[in-house]
């Protein structure tokens, strides 16, 4: 059961605009007696908080540590158990490609590889994007994958998109990073029936790209993981009347908005451009505005007590990253 569909019978349409902040990464454990937030100077969050209705939530199940997709899709009224959604779907969509039903997506780590065919870093140093470009362009022009479209794209650093196109394809594929150095990469198994051929496409393409590259360093290598295929779903629009428009850096965050029928600005480069953008757009044609700050505290100032905004931002706050 999705008990979420219970939520769609209380949206009340007030005229009202939401503005939702994620501050992603704020929580930790203690350090020398204090966690982050114990230590840190933040009277503005500590009067909106005693100001504001405040409370924990368990956004999946007891026991479950999301991750950031299933997380985001629960903060969104979306049961991430109902809607298991694979990375690739969100890297892809992150990073504005124009996903067609029934595509097949994941996403891909540029990773180095020993001699004995052993992964020694699944990131291959974090390398930089302009080489992440250089070694999907020496992919592409060296793979062919016969009667499957394939795209390749770079999202950031060592991370990028494979996204398969054509008739039969299914996403159920189990991942090829084994999510630790000093092993070899996993074979892209099938996890159902409808997934064979899929599956043996995507073991062509791993292939030819481990050829492609294999000279190259350090990234030499290539793990897949987050397949899917792109199904879409009723979007927050439709179900809780919410005109979404999403702001933030991060393929990942973008990409979970955009495959929820936001609007995703293009990535606006930083904290203070995050809250430039939210102050020209706020209040415009969207009802429902996300700003995702990234993993800094942040800290919102004004000069004076805090008073209800109408329909803009006041133009009196500055932003300060602590």
């Amino acid at each position: 059961m999705d008990y979420t569909k219970v939520w769609e019978n209380l949206v009340l349409d007030d005229g009202k605009t939401i503005l939702y902040i994620i501050l992603d990464g704020l929580g930790g454990l203690p350090l020398n007696g204090k966690s982050e937030l114990q230590a840190a100077n933040i009277p503005n969050l500590d009067r909106l908080a005693k100001e504001s209705s405040c409370g924990l939530i368990e956004i999946i199940g007891p026991g479950i540590t999301p991750g950031s997709g299933p997380g985001h899709l629960s903060l969104f009224g979306y049961d991430p158990i109902v809607h298991d959604i694979g990375r690739g779907i969100f890297s892809a969509l992150g990073i504005d490609f124009d996903l067609k039903e029934g595509d097949v997506a994941a996403r891909i780590n540029f990773a180095s590889m020993g001699k004995d065919g052993k992964i020694t870093d699944r990131r291959a140093g974090r390398i930089e994007t302009s080489l992440n470009e250089n070694l999907c362009e020496k992919i592409r022009q060296n793979v062919d994958l016969e009667d499957v479209e394939f795209f390749l794209e770079t999202e950031s650093e060592h991370r990028a998109a494979l996204i398969l196109r054509g008739a039969g394809l299914e996403g159920s594929i189990e991942d090829t990073d084994p999510q630790s150095t000093g092993l070899k990469a996993l074979d892209p198994k099938p996890k159902n029936d409808n997934s064979h051929k899929t599956a043996k496409i995507v073991e062509k393409f791993i292939h030819q790209a481990k050829e492609a590259i294999k000279d190259e360093e350090p990234a030499n290598m290539i793990l897949l993981r987050g397949f899917d295929t792109f199904r879409p779903v009723a979007g927050l629009k439709e179900r809780f009347k919410l005109n979404g428009l999403c702001i933030a850096d991060y393929p990942m965050y973008r990409g979970v908005s955009r495959f929820l029928g936001m609007e995703a600005l293009p990535s606006p480069g930083g904290i203070k451009n995050e809250f430039r953008c939210l102050q020209e757009n706020f209040g415009k044609s969207h009802n429902f505005c996300l700003t995702k700050p990234g993993r800094t505290v942040i800290l919102l100032k004004r000069p004076h007590p805090w008073k209800k905004s109408t329909s803009t931002l006041p133009r009196s706050w500055t932003l300060s990253p602590m």
